[in-house]
Order: C-alpha cells, then sequence, then structure tokens
C-alpha cells in the first residue's frame, strides 16, 4: 500500500489547503454541502461513494474543521454535516473550480450545470484575482513572498 504524503508542516498554504481537502471526495462533499446536503445517506446518494470511503472523508473534514456533526435538525437520533466558518471560506475555491470546469471542461452546447445569483437568478460574474488596489492580476504579476515566523 502507497503511504500518503502529509503536507501539514509544509510552508506552503497550497500544500497545506492540497492536504486538507485536495482530493476528489472531499471537494465534492464541500460542493454537496453548499448545495444543501445534510446527511450520509445525501451526500452518499449524490456521490455515489462507497459508505467506507464517505465515512473516511466525513470524518477528515471534521477533524480538519471543515465540517461540524450535529445532532440531526429534525430531533431524530441522526447526526448531519454543516459547514463551519472554515468550510463555508471554501465558498470562492468552489466557485473557482466550478467556474473552470464551465469554460474548460464541455464542448460548446454540452449540458452541465449552473450556479446563478438567487436573488437575480443571473449567472455570476467570473472571479478574478485584484490587487490590493484592484487591479486584475495574472500569474507573471505575482511573485511568492516568504512570511517568517513570528515570536
Amino acid at each position: 500500500m502507497v503511504t500518503r504524503t502529509r503536507f501539514d508542516d509544509s510552508e506552503c498554504p497550497v500544500a497545506r489547503s492540497v492536504d486538507a481537502i485536495g482530493d476528489w471526495w472531499s471537494l465534492l462533499i464541500v460542493r454537496d454541502a453548499f448545495d444543501g446536503s445534510r446527511r450520509f445517506g445525501e451526500f452518499q446518494r449524490s456521490l455515489g461513494v462507497a459508505k467506507n470511503i464517505l465515512t473516511a472523508r466525513l470524518r477528515t473534514l471534521v477533524a480538519g474543521g471543515v465540517l461540524e456533526s450535529v445532532p440531526a435538525s429534525d430531533g431524530s437520533a441522526y447526526r448531519e454535516y454543516v459547514l463551519t466558518p472554515k468550510g463555508k471560506a471554501l465558498f470562492p475555491v468552489i466557485v473557482a473550480l466550478r467556474q473552470w470546469g464551465e469554460q474548460n471542461c464541455f464542448a460548446p452546447g454540452e449540458p452541465h450545470s449552473q450556479l446563478v445569483d438567487r436573488q437575480q437568478g443571473q449567472d455570476l460574474r467570473a472571479l478574478e484575482v485584484l490587487s490590493a488596489d484592484g487591479r486584475r492580476l495574472n500569474p507573471g504579476d505575482t511573485i511568492v513572498h516568504k512570511v517568517s515566523a513570528t515570536q
């Protein structure tokens, strides 16, 4: 069996993020949580993932503070999974992946889902990376700056 490389001690924020939510099942679970799924069975039906894999991913997301397991809202003995503030902060990541997929993973005219503004009923504007003064940035406009540890 291949041992999974861990990045929880990495100085790179991208590596730590991938370590926390980087496998496809975890991202799809987070997507479904944004879409309103709360119960194990809802996630399982939506994703078609094996129960043991779903159980492991939900545990990891709870342990990582992305989801919280809470008593069922209907008062039953079941548990539900809700996004924490840390999980809700993944919304721009999910939107960026969705917009990238809409633009790059479908042939013209091919059916797909779309995320729209609930209030206006319109498509979302494409996400942009902006500088502090509002300029649109491209990869060549940025550099990685190491931040030293604070005492």
